[in-house]
């Protein structure tokens, strides 16, 4: 299997689900979700600068949508980068 890499807008509304100082915390297990159910993938590496991203406005505000890019390589690994870096 050679490298497959895919841009996604990712769907961060559920994250409003959650309570308001918990936000944050919840839009990156629903990203961890998203990439889990899209990649199917043996080992998942999310860069620094998604976690920023997410961050960036506080645990209370975060980002409705985003997006990024997920490269999965022969071992099954997937790395999620911002789709603009």
């Amino acid at each position: 299997m050679s490298e497959i890499e895919r841009i996604y807008t990712v769907p961060l509304g559920r994250a409003w689900i959650a309570q308001k100082f918990r936000r944050a915390e919840k839009a990156m297990t629903v990203l961890k979700e998203f990439a889990e159910r899209h990649m199917k993938p043996s080992e998942l590496i999310i860069d620094p600068s998604v976690n920023e991203a997410v961050w960036a406005r506080g645990i209370k505000n975060p980002p409705r949508k985003l997006r990024v890019k997920m490269t999965k390589d022969s071992d099954g690994v997937v790395i999620v980068t911002l789709a603009e870096a």
